[in-house]
C-alpha cells in the first residue's frame, strides 16, 4: 500500500487510529468508548500529518493531460453495454434470449472498462514521467 518506509508508517498509524475511532463510536455509550473516539481521532489526525510531511519527497508528478476522447469513448462503451443489457431484458422473453443480450452487454461493458479506459489513464502514467 505504500511506496516508501516512512509511508507504511504513516498508513499504519492511521489504520490503528481509524480501527480505535470505530471502536469508540461503537462502545460511545461507555466512558471507555468516548476515550477510545478521542484517542482514535488524535492518532487519525496525527497521521494525517506525517502523511502530509513526506507528500513533497514524493517526486514529480506528470502534468499531461488525459486523452478526452479516449476517455468518453471508453465511458460510451461500459454504458452503452449495460443500456444493452437493461433493454434486451425486454426485448425478449424466453431465456436464451435474455442470457444471449445480456452476456453481449457485458462483454461491450467490459471492453470499455478494461481495454479503452485504462488506454486512455496510460497515456501519461506517473510511471511514464
Amino acid at each position: 500500500m505504500a511506496a516508501t518506509k516512512s509511508q507504511g508508517k504513516a498508513f499504519a498509524l492511521f489504520m490503528v487510529g481509524l480501527t480505535t475511532a470505530a471502536a469508540g463510536i461503537a462502545y460511545l455509550s461507555l466512558g471507555s468508548g468516548m476515550a477510545a473516539l478521542v484517542v482514535g481521532l488524535i492518532v487519525v489526525a496525527v497521521s494525517f500529518g506525517f502523511l502530509l510531511s513526506i507528500k513533497p519527497s514524493e517526486g514529480r508528478i506528470p502534468d499531461g493531460t488525459q486523452p478526452l476522447a479516449m476517455k468518453l469513448a471508453g465511458l460510451a462503451t461500459a454504458l452503452g453495454g449495460w443500456i444493452i443489457v437493461l433493454y434486451g431484458l425486454h426485448l425478449t422473453a424466453t431465456v436464451s434470449g435474455r442470457l444471449t443480450t445480456t452476456v453481449i452487454g457485458l462483454g461491450i461493458s467490459l471492453f470499455g472498462v478494461l481495454v479503452l479506459l485504462p488506454a486512455a489513464a496510460n497515456k501519461n502514467a506517473i510511471w511514464k514521467a
